[in-house]
């Protein structure tokens, strides 16, 4: 997960890094592989232990490594003990546009990319995306190395349900577009995951106990994986007044989806006679009423008919 706001990129700090243009060709003291491709490696969270093997690998033999924060990436290799093998470059929002054409240049000469992010997997919430469509669309092979993912890891320990979850990036900064994307999910009967800055989570958290129900469940994740990790779970309003004294780290937000409500037979009985009235047949009408409702057709045609008979006229 990032949590570096736009307007603050990472600092790339050996000009040598940079990869500007599609001609940049590949280093010539590197043996490329016959068939280049891109690699999606996922990265720890704050654990190095949690780094797989095949990470390890991939930063010792990839051609190019194209990292988030290059500095990030010099010591995500010191840690794990491995050297970077290939070229580094910087890859973050503000250059992926100029400098995807130049990876993809690469990958179709037969180069391995392998993509890092600062934690977590690639494209998600992160730089990714961009060259990894640029990629599909140049029938280039897209791999990726699993592992870590604070999607995933906060939805598992949230004790909500995992069946059905929705993912919605970063909640929205301002309060009008933050009120209008919280009344999305009133109704949204999948479980909602999405990252929040510690900053903006009372905010947040009120509003969506204002919007969505102050007894709606939820859990907040914070620094998950890392020394002081802290998962809070409980009604959102009182997730709201915890995090009004301050929250610090990284966070994660599972919020409980819609709960369905019990379809109410006789109002839709009430609906299909207005059908009926309309000029549509009575079974027509109930299978009309009830799509998409949970109820029976059946009941409902049943609820008429039990109607008409004890009010004949």
């Amino acid at each position: 997960m990032n949590t570096v706001q736009p307007g603050t990129p990472p600092s790339d700090d050996d000009a040598t890094e940079i990869l500007d243009t599609p001609d940049s060709g590949p280093d010539p003291g590197r043996v490329s592989h016959a068939l280049g491709r891109l690699v999606l490696a996922a990265t720890p969270m704050g654990q190095i232990d949690d780094a797989s093997p095949r990470l390890r690998a991939a930063l010792q033999t990839a051609d190019i490594v194209a990292a988030e924060d290059t500095r990030r990436a010099r010591s995500l290799a010191a840690a794990l003990d491995v050297e970077i093998g290939g070229r580094l470059v910087s890859y973050y929002d503000q250059v992926e546009a100029a400098r995807t054409p130049g990876l993809v240049s690469a990958i179709a000469e037969g180069q391995t990319v392998l993509l890092i992010t600062d934690a977590g997997m690639p494209s998600v919430s992160d730089p990714g995306y961009r060259v990894v469509v640029a990629c599909a669309d140049a029938g280039l092979p897209v791999t990726a190395l699993p592992g870590p993912s604070a999607v995933t890891t906060a939805l598992a320990v949230s004790a909500l349900p995992s069946e059905r979850f929705c993912f919605e990036g970063f909640a929205p900064r301002k309060p009008g577009a933050r009120a209008a994307w919280l009344r999305e999910l009133v109704a949204q009967p999948r479980t909602a995951v999405f990252f929040e800055s510690p900053h903006r989570l009372a905010d947040t958290l009120v509003a969506a106990a204002e919007i969505l129900g102050p007894d709606r469940r939820a859990a907040v994740c914070r620094e998950m994986t890392k020394t002081y990790e802290e998962v809070r779970r409980g009604p959102l309003a009182e997730l709201a007044e915890w995090a009004a004294d301050g929250v610090r780290g990284e966070i994660t937000v599972v919020i409980a989806g819609a709960v369905a409500a019990e379809p109410d037979v006789d109002d839709l009985a009430d609906r299909a006679e207005e059908l009926v009235a309309g000029g549509m047949r009575l079974k027509d009408a109930c299978a009309e009423v009830t799509q998409g409702s949970g109820a029976s057709r059946r009941d409902v045609y049943q609820q008429v008919l039990e109607r008409r008979r004890a009010d004949p006229g």
